[in-house]
Parts: structure tokens; C-alpha cells; sequence
């Protein structure tokens, strides 16, 4: 079964340096969807080890499972335009609307 239009958590402002977490979930998709966020219409990588994550200065955790985008500490490089994307290999890809976090 082809995903259905996530729903996506965003928060619309953030303080700096405070955890904040974005989410994406569809319950439609068989099997279940993997997701994958993108910020200011660029995917986001997916932090694999520390070394390569830390080099690149990226500072969340983005789970494609679950479809959590987790900033530890965020800051002000963080604010942008939020969307994210469930796919299950079947159908089209389905997209959320583009939400903006002010940090």
C-alpha cells in the first residue's frame, strides 16, 4: 500500500541551545515508510558515525524509521523551511507541507 500525506510536527520558533524535536508519521504506508526530512528543499544526511557527522558540522540525529528529526542544541543556523518525505517503495512518494522553525 502506497504511504498517505505525512503528518509533520514542526515547531514554529525555538530557543538556541534547547533540544528540539520534528516529527513525520503516516500510517497508511504497507510496508511500513521510511522518511526523510529536508530543510530549505535540501535533504538532510543521515548521521551515520561521529567522525564524517561532526566534520560536516551537523548537529541533529535523523531517524528514517521512526521519522524523528532530533536537534540537541539547536541554533540559529538551524532555522529554515521543514518538510518531510515518507516513501515505502510502492506508490509516489508522499510529502508533508512546508512548515518554518524560527530559532
Amino acid at each position: 500500500v502506497a504511504p498517505t500525506t505525512p503528518v509533520c510536527e514542526v515547531p514554529s520558533s525555538a530557543m538556541t541551545g534547547t533540544v528540539v524535536q520534528l516529527s513525520c508519521k503516516e500510517d497508511e504506508g504497507s510496508p511500513p515508510s521510511e522518511y526523510q526530512w529536508y530543510k530549505n528543499g535540501v535533504a538532510l544526511l543521515e548521521k551515520t558515525g561521529t567522525g564524517s557527522a561532526r566534520a560536516a558540522n551537523i548537529t541533529y540525529t535523523m531517524n528514517k524509521k521512526s521519522g524523528t528529526l532530533l536537534f540537541n542544541t539547536v541554533t540559529k543556523n538551524d532555522t529554515g523551511e521543514y518538510f518531510c518525505e515518507a516513501s515505502n517503495g510502492i506508490g509516489l512518494s508522499q510529502k508533508c507541507s512546508v512548515k518554518r522553525m524560527q530559532v
